[in-house]
């Protein structure tokens, strides 16, 4: 369950924005609600299609486009050096491409992420040098490389740095420094990816009479797949990059991007940021979580149709194996849970097991992340070693939680959402309680859904999702807008594709709406017919048979009754009371169960053979007379006394009712025992 925060919403403002920029008032509405409120930065949200800021606003620029030019017109080896995520692949052959077009001796170099790990090292730099090289120009990565680039110095090697990653305690010693993120950098737009620094390097290197247009017409197609794979803000620069890289792509004359295409299923199709999202990224990022980066640069790179296609296969397979390695690792975290749910009570989860795919912890943190509405820490042993990846929730720095147990940590990284680290196998346990005493004295927060506002059902309309299509590309800083369709009575539920997909006929005083939920059968709804609920939906255009009509998709759903607030908040003392967290006597009241609050839950599940939803909807079930931390008490009551059988981890939650004979003494329950003698 996640927190539904309705966006702030000025109507006198977007009224304003509206009359002013003659736009339809549901533009108007998504611009104020998304702070896009002044003249400059209406006009560039809306029209900008080419307009780049000069290269030259970035410190050390004008340096490393010098030192460059220098090392093409002497003929010097150049390494372009990259990185393995669809970010640093497509930086490396952005370059690289470039380069060999103006006649540069050049070459690149992509690390192994098993092997080798992220951004240069030693290795790998003196490998270099063995081959002739004298300039290496860092893509996505260098900010960090101080040692290794004072190592290639002493090698002859002289390195020009472009990143885009925060930096740490001094600038590497590089003939140049190209970072946004430097304290003197003075750049207007600090939110560029790794290939958006790249590419501003190729303008530079274009010198006075750059014809961006031109250039993004070469190369809009790599910029938007790695601006999208990056996950940076859709503005400014980057709304550029990906609005002239999606129609780039759709008609790629790269037979990689073309062979990319037809092996995801998009040729011929419409393209958004989504589908290069949850298509293309994850197959370029496949091969390099599973340590064969290279591929993904020769497939950018090649001009023989018939290769691209074999790599594209390769690539395609490589992402179905990376699918089902993450599969295997959450049955296992799933089977962990369930023997151990004293795991996801804490604030922040950490789970571990041995020898699972560094390559794919970090997706697999998210969706422990998704399911449990917390930070999540997967980390996986190598015998004596073990090395982590971690996602957050928004609100949450999960990188200043990592710094306080450094003590216990040989490596961390990251940011407020995600983290890398690594750490002796040894101290996993210790590395477990100590962020948990961080995030017991830091202020939680819950997992949140952002809703744009509330729509009126009867203004949904075909013209509403046509005037929303114009705010594409949708990514972040400029996510899919999200409504709220408050209080719809349930009217049918119609399965589709064997079950594997609802419609929800739904409806309000007289207006009648049809919603799709995808991946959710009949059984796993805990709604039924004539059920009031709340939905957060998005607006899409439909197209069938050359008629088109409006298709609301839904995100979220929950009871309108239900205060989910209340219920986060409910469940969190009951788990903070499960690990032993001092709590007020107030709270202790909310949680604690009287006899008749026990029979109201067992008559219900008894009556109804059992439960297989998720625990909270009970708190609509069973009529909102319950706290959620109150029937999480009696659930695991009637667990210990052996009246129900409660199975509950990653793929669900199930609830059965056992045959007792003879009477229980409910006040025998551990978990009673315990509430009674902290509340005498």
């Amino acid at each position: 369950m996640k927190l539904w925060n309705i966006a702030d919403f000025d109507r006198q403002q977007a009224n304003s924005i509206q009359t002013e920029y003659d736009l339809p008032a549901i533009i108007a509405m998504l611009l104020q609600t998304r702070g896009i409120t002044s003249r400059e930065e209406i006009e560039d949200f809306l029209n900008n299609e080419s307009v780049i800021a000069s290269p030259f606003e970035i410190k050390d620029m004008d340096k490393a486009a010098e030192r460059v030019r220098s090392a093409v017109d002497s003929g010097e080896l150049i390494c372009v050096y990259g990185d393995y995520d669809a970010d640093g692949v497509t930086s490396t052959a952005l370059l690289y491409s470039y380069l060999e077009t103006v006649g540069a001796n050049v070459i690149y170099y992509i690390p192994s992420r098993e092997s080798e790990g992220y951004g240069m090292n030693i290795g790998a730099v003196e490998s270099l040098a063995e081959k002739g090289v004298k300039l290496i120009v860092t893509v996505d990565n260098g900010i960090a490389a101080t040692k290794e680039i004072e190592h290639a110095k002493s090698l002859g090697i002289d390195t020009v740095v472009t990143d885009h990653h925060m930096p740490i305690d001094r600038l590497p010693d590089a003939c140049a420094v190209v970072d946004l993120h430097r304290p003197d950098c003075p750049s207007r737009f600090k939110q560029l990816s790794g290939v958006g620094v790249a590419f501003k390097l190729i303008m530079a290197l274009e010198g006075e009479f750059c014809d961006t247009d031109m250039l993004l017409d070469n190369y809009a197609d790599l910029l938007s797949i790695g601006t999208i794979g990056d996950i940076v803000e859709l503005r400014g620069e980057n709304r550029v990059f990906v609005k002239r890289g999606l129609q780039s792509i759709m008609n790629s004359d790269r037979p990689g991007i073309a062979a990319l295409m037809e092996n995801a299923g998009l040729t011929g199709k419409p393209l958004t940021a989504g589908k290069v999202s949850f298509t293309l990224v994850p197959r370029i990022n496949a091969v390099g979580r599973l340590g064969l980066s290279g591929k993904s640069v020769e497939l950018l790179l090649t001009d023989d149709f018939g290769e691209a296609r074999a790599i594209a296969q390769a690539m395609g397979d490589d992402n179905a194996e990376r699918r089902q390695i993450e599969t295997e690792i959450l049955q296992k975290i799933d089977l962990e849970i369930r023997r151990n749910p004293m795991l996801v009570m804490d604030k922040v989860i950490v789970i571990d097991g041995e020898n699972w795919h560094q390559g794919v912890i970090g997706i697999v943190a998210s969706r422990v992340k998704e399911t449990y509405g917390k930070p999540a820490i997967i980390i996986s042993r190598d015998g004596e070693n073990a090395k982590a990846s971690g996602r957050s929730v928004e609100g949450f720095a999960l990188c200043d939680a990592v710094a306080a147990c450094s003590e216990l940590l040989t490596h961390f990284g990251g940011h407020p959402m995600a983290v890398g680290l690594s750490l002796a196998s040894e101290n996993i346990g210790s590395f477990r309680k100590k962020i948990n005493e961080y995030a017991d004295s830091a202020d939680m927060p819950f997992d949140a859904l952002k809703i744009d506002f509330k729509l009126n059902p009867a203004g949904v309309s075909l013209g509403i999702a046509e005037e929303i299509a114009h705010l594409q590309p949708f990514g972040s800083g400029n996510p899919t807008p999200v409504f709220g369709l408050f209080n719809m009575t349930v009217s049918s539920i119609i399965p589709l594709s064997n079950n594997k997909h609802l419609r929800l006929v739904l409806t309000r005083a007289n207006t009648t709406l049809s919603a799709m939920m995808f991946f959710t059968s009949t059984e796993e709804l805990p709604y039924r017919k004539g059920d009031v609920v709340d939905l957060a939906a998005t607006l899409d255009v439909n197209e069938y048979n050359g008629a088109k009509s409006v298709s609301i998709i839904v995100k979220d759903i929950k009871a309108a009754s239900d205060d989910t607030s209340m219920i986060l908040k409910s469940q969190r003392v009951f788990e903070d009371f499960c690990r032993g967290v001092p709590l007020e006597r107030e709270k202790l009241a909310d949680i604690t169960p009287a006899r008749e609050d026990f029979a109201l839950v067992y008559r219900f599940l008894k009556s109804n053979g059992g439960y297989s939803h998720a625990a909270s909807t009970l708190v609509h079930r069973l009529g909102g007379k319950l706290s959620m931390g109150r029937i999480r008490v009696i659930l695991e009551a009637m667990n210990e006394l052996g009246l129900i059988t409660i199975r509950e981890g990653m793929t669900g939650c199930f609830i059965g009712v056992n045959q007792v004979s003879g009477k229980v003494s409910l006040e025998s329950a551990d978990i009673i025992k315990r509430l009674t003698e902290v509340t005498l």
